[in-house]
């Protein structure tokens, strides 16, 4: 579920439809949490569909570290990728925005994270990285664990909208790691070691929709 204040906006011709804050989020924000309407599906249940599903599950989901495709029920299907974005994901099923989100401003990820399945070529944003490739998360790992450790012990501290979603057990593990009783689970979690992808396949077009 993505952050109640938010909305779909269209953003350009270039990147299309994005989510953007109606009202002002603060670093340390649960943007997303991974909840019961989201849909999972098997690579198995993938190859049986129809094209048309095949399709929509390529450019609307992002695959978890089981090599699984989850399909967002709601607006955070639609959340765009950014080389700096605003909100990086967690080993713990939801995201957090790493510095603060004006109202009007897009609600970004880095797909480097979602085990894409092959390489694309993101919008420019005067940033060194131009490519998303299957094992950026192999590659920057630490760079994301050491934003997600400057804001994570803000989470107990901020009004969490979205704190309702997560479980008793989770909340007593972030305050653990908020007061440093307990290292924070790297993002590294997520991978999915799939060998049949590559960093060296050719790109595919320039992409900036959600996964």
């Amino acid at each position: 579920m993505i952050h109640p204040k938010t909305e779909l906006k269209f953003i350009s011709n270039e990147i299309g439809y994005g989510v953007v804050a109606t009202e002002f989020i603060p670093a340390g924000s649960i943007t997303w949490v991974l909840d019961k309407l989201d849909r999972e599906f098997s690579s198995v249940e993938f190859q049986s569909m129809e094209d048309i599903y095949q399709n929509i599950l390529d450019t609307y989901s992002f695959r978890n570290n089981q090599g699984n495709l989850v399909l967002c029920w709601d607006n955070g299907r639609y959340v765009n990728h950014s080389f700096n974005s605003n909100c990086l994901t967690t080993a713990y099923d939801f995201e957090i925005a790493i510095r603060d989100i004006h109202p009007g401003e897009q609600l970004t990820d880095d797909y480097g994270y979602l085990n894409i399945p092959t390489p694309f070529r993101g919008i420019d944003e005067g940033t060194r990285r131009k490519i998303v490739y299957p094992n950026d998360l192999i590659k920057y790992y630490k760079i994301w664990d050491k934003k997600l450790l400057k804001v994570f012990n803000r989470i107990p501290h901020l009004h969490q909208p979205l704190q309702e979603l997560l479980t008793e057990e989770m909340w007593n593990e972030i305050v653990a790691v908020s007061k440093g009783h307990q290292e924070m689970k790297s993002i590294l979690n997520n991978y999915y070691n799939d060998e049949s992808r590559t960093e060296e396949r050719k790109p595919s077009k320039e992409k900036n929709t959600a996964v």
